[in-house]
């Protein structure tokens, strides 16, 4: 190979300071990655760690989700996660704010496809359930407090969003407007037993508590028939 000539070398960059090149390792992919990984690009890691963090959390639950995992998942150094949320606290508490945000997506998306109020709050309600069968780590992550850093601003905000979108709904149903943040005492106990209703359904659902009551019922109910019967049970009693 020919030698460089002076200007080619005069033309080449300085090297990077050593810490420099050691903060990026953080970031570079581990020797032996995943099959199917793909090169990521300058800021594209922190989201791909969020969607392994993902995956690994519904395939392997909440116990299963380390940032060893993540890492592995992701196929980078297992010092990335570290780099990009501290520690793994702040992994979940970022993953669980996107939880937050696909929910209370999903539930506006369903109401406005509701002509009246009752449409609109049975559509959420059943977007609600829906988003829990399709995504059970998620949501139980979700409802998991002692796990999570609320104080976190992405956490925070997405789960205020969703109790503004239950409080709105409720309000809605009862004809008046609600301030979520400064709640009567017979608003607070129309909002939480909404969410109460809601939320211990889609327990008993993820925990399969409901086939032996659809195994009770005629012929041919269905979980939907059952659900859309005790919502409107419990609407009639209020």
């Amino acid at each position: 190979m020919a030698r460089l000539s002076k200007e080619n070398k005069a033309a080449r960059p300085a090297r990077a300071p050593r810490w420099r090149i050691a903060r990026a390792a953080a970031d570079r992919p581990a020797p032996r990655g995943r099959a199917n990984d793909t090169p990521y690009h300058h800021g594209d890691l922190h989201e791909a760690l969020l969607k392994a963090a993902e995956r690994v959390l519904e395939r392997d639950g909440l116990a299963g989700l380390t940032l060893r995992a993540v890492a592995r998942e992701a196929g980078v150094s297992h010092a990335a996660p570290t780099h990009h949320f501290g520690d793994l606290t702040g992994l979940v508490s970022e993953l669980a704010a996107i939880g937050f945000r696909q929910f209370n997506a999903a539930m506006v998306a369903a109401g406005a496809s509701g002509a009246t109020a009752i449409e609109k709050g049975l559509a959420r309600a059943k977007a609600y359930v829906a988003y829990a069968q399709a995504h059970p780590g998620m949501y139980g992550l979700m409802f998991r407090t002692e796990r999570l850093d609320m104080s976190r601003p992405s956490l925070h905000e997405a789960a205020n969003i969703s109790f503004a979108g239950l409080a709105g709904s409720i309000g809605e149903s009862r004809h008046e407007q609600i301030q979520e943040r400064a709640l009567s005492l017979d608003q607070a106990a129309a909002i939480v037993r909404a969410w109460s209703l809601v939320h211990g359904f889609t327990m008993l659902l993820l925990d399969g508590r409901l086939t032996d009551v659809l195994n009770r019922m005629p012929q041919g109910s269905t979980l939907d028939m059952l659900f859309e019967a005790m919502l409107k049970g419990n609407a009639k009693q209020c």
